[in-house]
């Protein structure tokens, strides 16, 4: 999960899921599952299924080139860091 920019909240929960092979899930399938388990301010807002996930050579996740295409492919505006 990953934090992307939000006008209202400043910023808003995102989730890229891989699911295993043969295993199809919805967003809202998510959500649902979630709202049992979790906090309801934690719940997912935007949802991306995925292939793959972009790693780094040593088999990290890198979560800011994931931040980054989400927030291109959601045509969200990002936040300027000093």
């Amino acid at each position: 999960m990953i934090g992307v920019p939000d006008p209202r909240y400043g910023e808003e929960i995102c989730a890229w899921i891989k699911l295993h092979d043969g295993k199809t899930a919805t967003a809202e399938e998510i959500r649902e599952f979630c709202k049992g388990e979790i906090a309801h301010y934690k719940i997912p807002r935007y949802i991306e299924f995925v292939p793959e996930f972009p790693m780094t050579i040593t088999g990290k996740i890198q979560k800011f080139v994931i931040r980054e295409q989400t927030i291109e492919k959601l045509g969200l505006k990002a936040e300027k860091t000093a």
